[in-house]
């Protein structure tokens, strides 16, 4: 770039040292320097070897256009900030920096993150947070801290253009019949910003070379025994428990504190279907009727129905079970009836805990073999990753940059639609990893969603302590020991907490949020059909087509928020756990479930395990999907927040999450297994891995 104009100075050779004001030497008028710092964006070609050029504006008056550069500095760069320094400014207050850019140079292209001015002279600081792509010959106008509701936003025209063309990059539409609307190709700004190691063939073998492991992990396992020697002291330890297999109460808690907890509900009679009997299971009852237990509310189910008939594996089956879980007076949860497929017949018996031994043990290896697909593909890809995804995308169709609702929800946004892309090509594709470690391959996953698409709800599946309430599970007298309800709903409050606030900031009125045509657009998309470019959404709050209340608003806020983060942790950060033992949530069994009650032998279990191999793409999978992609909750990877009221809120809301974290804290001092999923340090802003 050629040198600075005579009114420009690089701050770190010019007058950054002088604190007294300019006098101009044709009238006593006080004249101003100012420093201006501008950070560029720290993403793939995000830096520009264009010209640069500013005008600062205040109540009317205006400084000279003048070119930002310095010479011989490359100005910038990818996550640079470089600095410069105007003089002889006639204000000592700044109301807005217009600013644009040519297309000069191989890479004309260029992303801000922010604008920083300092008056030398007063020592005042102006924020100016654009996080934009600028495009080449648009004068754009940024106010102070960027934040306006559209109806008091006097940069109409530039408003439109950016939503313009945000629309033409964030295309929507579902990507097969059934399916939640997707982005149809990542725009720029949703890409990685940085090597994100999430090629899982390079990531096994740093991990094989991190851990050391000399385990033999090929051939099939000689015994249960065998299973435990492929853990190591580092990288591939062994799970939180290894003998939940073993145990019934350990079997129960996996329904309330494992990694799928969405699926049980309070069961008040017995589906016709379901082959159990009163006579079956009283001997499990405590010397209660089965009449009385359903009465008292101590009996709980779960029906896979939705599972029947799912496409598998060349060679395997997946059940479609239903399993009755009984609350005993110490307050524990165990199976006491557990039914592999939906239909009474001779050949599908009840299976009970008086069973033989491993006949017992082998039905809950198929029933959790069940409810692994169903986590993986409902619980977890669907109904966290891909759903959101289109939340995503319609808040960048309708929403500025510049509106306070767009930097409330973009830190949880971060990464979504990048890791998604990566998921689909690494873990969905033909012969990738859900292929290779699932009984219902990715074909059969995807069927999975497309069949429980019609049943998810917003107002009921989208809200937190909905979705408990409506499953009879939200009372902690019916279903104690409930970690993943209990520290959720904390969690949740705390957010729906915070939200009301900031919606409050900027609504003082529900007038006020009817004339927000942009959160009102963002609205019509979300339930607008999936075939007319919207997400379909069933049951958002609101009134005749519009957020009528503020109220709607903020649970529509809460939820996605609370998806994006402690609905994933709930359903991704136990997998390691979970998973990495074979016997304790195999995602793969080999053969045929058992069709009748003979007595089973620890060989029989044995030969029906995924071979070592099989098994060690799961741990490592699972060891992947464990880890934590971003910053905890509260504490943003960007903060596009710089309202000082705003700010005040989100300290707020980090003071009550350090309580929440202290309670869970100390609440697992106490659990016979400690539930560490959703402290707050644990959990993540946003869907990133």
């Amino acid at each position: 770039m050629d040198n600075l104009s005579g009114d420009v100075e690089d701050a770190m050779g010019g007058r950054t040292g002088k604190h007294t004001l300019n006098q101009s030497s044709s009238n006593s008028q006080p004249m101003y320097t100012y420093k201006i710092s501008v950070k560029t964006g720290d993403r793939p070609k995000a830096g520009t070897d264009a010209n640069v050029y500013v005008v600062l504006h205040s109540n009317g008056q205006k400084s000279p256009e003048t070119k930002l550069d310095v010479l011989f500095r490359n100005d910038f760069e990818r996550g640079q900030v470089d600095t410069f320094q105007i003089s002889k400014v006639p204000f000592a207050t700044i109301d807005c920096v217009e600013l644009w850019k040519d297309n000069f140079g191989i890479y004309s292209e260029w992303n801000i993150d922010t604008i920083t001015i300092d008056n030398i002279n007063t020592g005042e600081q102006t924020v100016f947070p654009i996080f934009r792509w600028i495009s080449s010959n648009y004068r754009y106008n940024f106010i102070p801290l960027d934040t306006s509701l559209p109806q008091y936003d006097e940069r109409k025209e530039q408003r439109q253009k950016e939503l313009e063309e945000k629309r033409a990059l964030y295309e929507i539409a579902p990507p097969a019949p059934g399916m939640p609307s997707r982005i149809k190709s990542i725009p720029p700004d949703e890409e990685f910003s940085f090597d994100y190691l999430w090629d899982l063939n390079k990531k096994k073998l740093l991990l094989l070379a991190t851990s050391k492991i000399k385990t033999i992990t090929t051939g099939a396992w000689k015994s249960i025994d065998d299973v435990n020697t492929i853990y190591t002291k580092k990288v591939f330890t062994p799970p939180t428990d290894t003998e939940r297999w073993k145990d019934d109460v350990k079997f129960g808690n996996q329904r309330i504190a494992g990694v799928n907890t969405t699926t049980i509900r309070l069961c008040t009679e017995i589906p016709d279907k379901f082959g159990v009997t009163a006579e079956m299971v009283e001997p499990f009852l405590e010397g209660k009727t089965l009449e009385n237990a359903l009465k008292d509310r101590k009996i709980f189910i779960i029906d896979y129905d939705v599972l029947e008939d799912c496409p598998t594996k060349e060679g395997h089956t997946v059940c479609s079970p239903i399993a009755l879980f009984y609350k005993r007076d110490d307050r524990k949860l165990v199976p006491v009836a557990i039914q592999l497929f939906q239909h009474k017949a001779e050949d599908n018996p009840v299976f009970l805990p008086s069973d033989p031994q491993y006949t017992w043990i082998w039905a809950k290896m198929w029933f959790n073999n069940a409810d692994a697909q169903y986590h993986q593909a409902v619980t977890h890809l669907g109904y966290t990753h891909l759903i959101m995804e289109g939340f995503v995308v319609v808040t960048h169709r309708n929403m500025s940059q510049s509106h306070p609702l767009f930097k409330l929800l973009a830190p949880h946004f971060l990464y979504l639609i990048a890791i998604n892309t990566r998921a689909v090509n690494k873990l969905s594709s033909k012969d990738g990893i859900l292929d290779q470690t699932f009984s219902v391959e990715a074909r059969g996953m995807f069927e999975l969603i497309r069949r429980r698409r019609p049943r998810w709800r917003f107002d009921v599946d989208g809200i937190i302590p909905e979705d408990f309430k409506a499953r009879g599970v939200d009372d902690p007298n019916d279903l104690p020991r409930h970690h993943a309800r209990d520290d959720s709903i904390m969690i949740y409050d705390a957010i729906k907490k915070y939200v009301q606030k900031y919606v409050d900031l900027y609504y003082k009125t529900n007038d006020v949020l009817l004339a927000d045509e942009e959160v009102q657009n963002w609205r019509e998309e979300l339930v607008r059909s999936e075939n007319d470019n919207g997400l379909g959404m069933i049951g958002v709050p609101g009134e005749d087509g519009k957020f009528t209340k503020k109220e709607q608003l903020v649970i529509v806020l809460t939820s996605v928020i609370s998806i994006c983060s402690v609905g994933h942790a709930m359903a991704n950060f136990a997998q390691y756990d979970e998973y990495s033992h074979p016997l304790n949530y195999p995602s793969l069994l080999r053969g045929t479930p058992p069709k009748d009650k003979s007595p089973r032998t620890e060989a029989d279990i044995v030969a029906s395990l995924p071979d070592k191999e099989q098994h060690f793409q799961i741990m490592i999978t699972g060891k992947i999907l464990s880890e934590r992609g971003t910053k905890p909750l509260g504490d943003f990877e960007v903060n596009y927040v710089f309202d000082p009221e705003a700010v005040k809120i989100v300290n707020e809301f980090r003071a009550d999450l350090a309580r929440i974290r202290q309670l869970i804290v100390e609440k697992n001092k106490t659990r016979d297994l400690p539930y560490p999923y959703l402290d707050p340090a644990e959990v993540p802003n946003s869907i990133s891995i």
